[in-house]
């Protein structure tokens, strides 16, 4: 029985990796649209979000078939109940490249080239920390997690240099004011993936621990 449950873990682990996947390549898909003003890019990045939706769902199953078949020990617990709560941020994640890909659509046709400096890094390094979060929780490895955690300071400095450029932007051609709200709005996106990249590791760090921001729960 013992086995089975194993097995079962390792299957969560799997689906873990899967949606992780997924949501890298919409987070590659949204920014890749938006650099390349591409409206079928952009269309497919948005529909997208459907494939995410329905591999959370499917990780929701798996965890809740875990709790019933067996009492779980707190090892086990901690890995499932923290696996539910990944996959809330990760949704979010997948909701967020969607709408980075809905305001693409509304700016096509306009010439944003030259406030793209920062945006495609600020794509890379979330994708970065997207991909280590969840490696780390089907590692076990707290370590790579807390790297994740400090990581996001590089995501929050690329979002002020995007910020203040747009401002700077603003003070010299005022009727750019729509554009740069629009552009101001996808690099908070970005942000906000970060921040939700940062709850994943947080709970990488419970799944082994037991701490969740230093309070033990389980």
């Amino acid at each position: 029985m013992r086995n089975r449950f194993d097995h079962e873990l390792d299957l969560l682990g799997n689906e873990m990796i899967e949606m992780g996947a997924l949501i890298e390549t919409a987070i590659g898909d949204a920014v890749r649209a938006l650099c390349q003003q591409d409206a079928a890019l952009a269309q497919r990045a948005i529909e997208f979000d459907a494939q995410i939706d329905e591999k959370e769902r499917d990780i929701e199953r798996r965890c809740l078939r875990l709790l019933l078949s067996q009492q779980p020990v707190a090892n086990d617990l901690r890995m499932i109940s923290s696996a539910l709560k990944m996959i809330t941020d990760m949704e979010r994640i997948g909701d967020h490249a969607a709408d980075i890909s809905e305001l693409t659509m509304r700016l096509l046709g306009q010439d944003y080239t030259p406030a793209l400096r920062h945006i495609p890094q600020m794509a890379e390094a979330t994708i970065k920390m997207v991909k280590e979060s969840v490696d780390a929780y089907v590692q076990k490895n707290q370590r790579l997690a807390e790297a994740v955690i400090a990581y996001d300071d590089v995501v929050d400095d690329l979002f002020d240099r995007v910020k203040f450029e747009l401002i700077d932007t603003l003070r010299q051609n005022t009727g750019d004011g729509e554009l740069s709200i629009d552009l101001l709005l996808v690099a908070k996106y970005f942000e906000r993936i970060g921040d939700h990249a940062v709850n994943i590791a947080e709970w990488v760090i419970f799944s082994i621990t037991g701490l969740h921001k230093d309070r033990r729960i389980i």
